[in-house]
């Protein structure tokens, strides 16, 4: 895959685990700068969905590689859809086992490598707001501005559970609960790019903050680096 990407663009990063945040913040930001978005993880739930799709073992590393390497997908950003194989597949991007199946998959380094390409390849002009596990620590290093999001696990789940029941999907808060801890094990805990801050990011706990609290305080840091006025 040839990358066009451009060195010189601004880059914001925002890492953290599932449920700080970091989607909506990042979707936002994104907007509100006129900037272009990467959602990392939406490639690895891909990934997943593919694998699963075509009855391919996701304890097969190289088999799952080369589904990254090869992914059919589309983003319609005004819709807010994406497509894998010409099929809209955005309601079956948000379920818990789709999200459970990217995180298992997102561990093999094979896969990392084969989407880190793509990932790069979303930095051009006039900015881009990358969000995802390590965007400032492996894909961006010398983001712009780096940003790990975080939140309790009780509350990350609240969230969650909160936004399943309101998409109609039947679960439990124990059983989110339950996987959002699986999840984060996994993440910080896997030998390629582990869910851990970068050495220069800002850490920012949205616990008890909302939305656009955690967006005002990452406007101070924009401000202060020149890119907003």
């Amino acid at each position: 895959m040839t990358v066009f990407m451009d060195q010189n663009a601004p880059v914001l990063t925002i890492d953290g685990p599932s449920g700080s945040g970091k989607g909506t913040v990042s979707t936002l930001l994104a907007r509100e700068l006129g900037w272009h978005f990467l959602d990392s993880g939406a490639l690895y739930r891909l990934t997943a969905l593919c694998a699963l799709s075509h009855g391919v073992s996701l304890d097969q590393e190289s088999d799952v590689a080369v589904l990254a390497e090869h992914l059919d997908i589309r983003f319609d950003v005004e819709r807010g859809s994406v497509f894998l194989e010409g099929d809209d597949v955005t309601r079956e991007l948000r379920t818990e086992k789709t999200g459970a199946a990217a995180s298992r998959v997102a561990a093999y380094p094979a896969v990392r490598h084969a989407l880190l390409a793509r990932q790069r390849a979303f930095r051009t002009a006039p900015g881009l707001v990358a969000d995802g596990r390590d965007m400032g620590t492996v894909v961006f290093p010398d983001a712009t501005l780096k940003i790990f999001l975080t939140a309790s696990s009780e509350e990350r789940a609240r969230r969650r559970y909160e936004q399943l029941r309101d998409s109609g999907v039947g679960t439990s808060y124990d059983e989110v609960l339950s996987e959002v801890i699986a999840r984060d094990e996994r993440d910080s805990s896997r030998a390629a790019s582990p869910l851990i801050p970068a050495n220069d990011a800002r850490l920012l706990d949205s616990t008890h903050l909302s939305v656009d609290e955690v967006i005002d305080a990452i406007r101070v840091d924009l401000q202060k680096l020149k890119l907003i006025g």
